[in-house]
């Protein structure tokens, strides 16, 4: 479907109605394995469902469409499919590339567990190329792992720029586009090799299911990741598949929405006296403001804030909001504030990754901008008492 418009690939790609009942949502099917017609007599090369799903294969096809990939493939979480592609993709004794403000979750899975089967990293400033280029390791480093923006501090990798840098040197870059989403940005089309999607997140969009995604951009990616899915299997279940495939027929109006809210609460922010730096990427004076400009379609839901007060200001702003739920994890239809250090990025506490302990995440939902605001400000205002 690659001549349609985001929207449509969106609603149709892998989601045809059903020719026998003319159902136009594609149906879960929850079954562990299917009747051959003689013994490898498969119908539509399904037997298992570690294997393959009808439901997952509707899901996996829309993910590869919305990216522009040659084949995508679902996975019971994000970490899941980012420790599968590792596996598929890299061996003991090789060099990955990371970022120095990854995911709380991809740095442990890089430092206390790849690193045990030999799996050697480097955290880089990954806004910077030339830090980036100085940190390959020419035939060791087999990935340039890139978020953008980054979680939480909302950093911006030059996509392009990067896809030569590493495939100069032989190395496959491998983009984790949670934050913008398919919606807002497209890595392959910029030359990435790999999308990495926790789709619990936008994709998702309602807090209900978790999960997660690659989309490749050749064939010979492809392959080896297609092993390694049925061979480690942790793989998406057919309800889970149908919830994210049910989020992503709303994406564009959602995180349209997103920026909308995004942009006001950021407005908000910047005219605060307990708040000393306001980070999001649509903001001018935001260090990687023109390349995001550049490559995203919009800037996002995301919002990181310091509070100039410290730790103990950031805490108690995140336990007084009402409407902003306290809690991990993010791209929900409402809208959600956590304070990372204690949080999501607990982890990487002492590492090179350990965030600061004033900075405050926010997601922003597609609620009634007015109303979020209002929850800020009456946070901010029990601050003084």
């Amino acid at each position: 479907m690659s001549d349609f418009g985001f929207e449509t690939r969106a609603i149709h790609a892998g989601q045809e109605p059903d020719p026998r009942t003319g159902a136009v949502v594609p149906a879960i099917y929850a079954t562990s394995t299917y009747k051959q017609d003689g013994v490898g007599g498969l119908r539509e090369g399904y037997e298992y469902s570690r294997s393959a799903n009808p439901t997952r294969t509707a899901l996996e096809e829309c993910l590869a469409a919305l990216e522009k990939g040659v084949r995508g493939f679902a996975f019971a979480s994000g970490l899941a499919a980012e420790d599968t592609l590792l596996r598929a993709l890299t061996k003991p004794g090789d060099h990955v590339v990371i970022p120095n403000d990854a995911y709380g979750g991809t740095y442990r899975l890089f430092d206390k567990v790849q690193a045990r089967w030999g799996l050697a990293y480097d955290p880089v400033p990954i806004a910077d190329v030339e830090a980036v280029r100085a940190a390959v390791q020419p035939g060791t480093t087999r990935i340039v792992w890139v978020e953008t923006p980054t979680n939480p501090l909302l950093g911006i990798a030059d996509i392009a720029a990067l896809a030569e840098v590493a495939h100069a040197a032989d190395a496959l870059l491998v983009v984790d586009n949670t934050f913008a989403s398919s919606y807002l940005q497209q890595p392959l089309d910029l030359g990435a090799d790999v999308v990495v999607h926790s789709t619990t997140k936008y994709a998702g969009g309602h807090s209900d299911v978790v999960g997660g995604a690659l989309v490749v951009r050749d064939e010979a990616v492809a392959e080896p990741i297609a092993f390694h899915q049925n061979s480690m299997g942790a793989v998406a279940g057919p309800f889970d598949s149908w919830l994210v495939l049910r989020g992503l027929r709303t994406l564009a109006l959602r995180m349209e929405r997103h920026s909308d809210n995004a942009e006001r609460v950021v407005a908000f922010l910047q005219g605060r006296p307990e708040v000393s730096e306001v980070i999001y990427p649509g903001l001018v004076e935001h260090p990687g403001h023109a390349v995001a400009a550049r490559q995203m379609k919009r800037f996002g839901g995301m919002v990181s804030f310091r509070m100039a007060a410290g730790e103990r200001a950031a805490l108690d702003v995140v336990e007084h909001t009402e409407l902003f739920t306290l809690a991990e994890s993010l791209g929900g239809v409402e809208s959600l504030i956590e304070h990372p250090g204690r949080m999501t990025h607990a982890s990487a506490a002492g590492s090179p990754l350990e965030v600061p302990d004033d900075l405050v995440r926010v997601s922003v939902g597609i609620e009634t901008a007015d109303d979020l605001v209002a929850d800020l400000a009456q946070a901010f205002e029990r601050l003084a008492r």
